[in-house]
């Protein structure tokens, strides 16, 4: 377990004062951000997967731009400690049980994908999707939270901060996803946000629900690709064991949780 700090260690670094509508200026600047680039591409979301161009324009590009952007607000903020660490881990370490089984499962989906699909060009430009970990984690996971916590307990941090994570998947309609693929999208993000969550609260670090949520949307993309093996059927099976693992786990990680930020006016 981490060593405990007060909040004033945490937050003395901060060159502004967290606030709620901070963060949530944040998330709706990103969703904003993301979304135009995007649609100035004209490239539809069910193309990206046609070529490497399609992939790189479509949405490679909107995600370089949003993590410089994101990079350059933290900074200027002052929040990169609070955003990427926790003060203390939980005390339930049990709960990492729901990221780890989502490892297992990106895993596999990869495993099960047809590489041979692959060219070095479409490679080199499905390489970029890796950065969707840093971006929406960043904004959501670690800004989001950090705004959250000025103001709000910790039950209401998770709740809100997974809320938003998967609304942001909306935008997809707009970009050409049906909508009966996005609502169940939207709520599985949810779900899978809580993961990412308690693998936050488990390790003290938000690092790890980056890595791991970069290779779990690289994962998805992948096997989607080409011919993929029948077996990977199995992944979808076993992820509403995902989100009620994550459901139950996170009622102990948010337990005797002591992440309030707070600093003098």
């Amino acid at each position: 377990m981490t060593a405990p700090h007060s909040n004033r260690d945490i937050a003395s670094p901060l060159k502004v004062r967290p606030r709620v509508w901070i963060g949530l200026v944040i998330w709706i600047g990103y969703a904003a951000l993301v979304f135009t680039v995007q649609m100035l591409s004209g490239i539809s979301y069910d193309t990206w997967g046609d070529n490497a161009s399609n992939l790189f324009f479509g949405v490679g590009i909107s995600l370089i731009v949003a993590s410089a952007a994101l990079a350059l607000t933290t900074t200027a903020l002052g929040w990169w400690r609070p955003a990427l660490f926790e003060k203390q881990t939980s005390r339930h370490k049990w709960p990492i049980i729901a990221p780890a089984l989502l490892a297992i499962l990106a895993l596999a989906n990869l495993l099960f994908t047809d590489w041979g699909s692959y060219d070095l060009a479409f490679f080199g430009a499905s390489i970029v999707l890796l950065l969707v970990g840093f971006t929406e984690e960043l904004t959501t996971r670690g800004l989001l939270v950090v705004a959250l916590r000025s103001k709000l307990g910790e039950g209401w941090v998770w709740f809100l901060s997974s809320l938003l994570f998967a609304l942001l998947h909306l935008v997809n309609i707009v970009l050409g996803q049906g909508l009966f693929v996005t609502v169940e999208q939207v709520i599985f993000a949810f779900f899978v946000g809580t993961a990412f969550y308690i693998l936050r609260r488990t390790t003290g670090t938000l690092i790890f629900a980056m890595v791991l949520h970069a290779v779990w949307d690289f994962s998805v993309f992948a096997v989607a690709h080409g011919h993929p093996s029948e077996l990977s059927n199995i992944v979808s099976a076993f992820l509403p064991l995902v989100g009620l693992v994550s459901l139950i786990g996170v009622i102990f990680v948010i337990r005797g949780s002591r992440e309030r930020i707070t600093v003098p006016a």
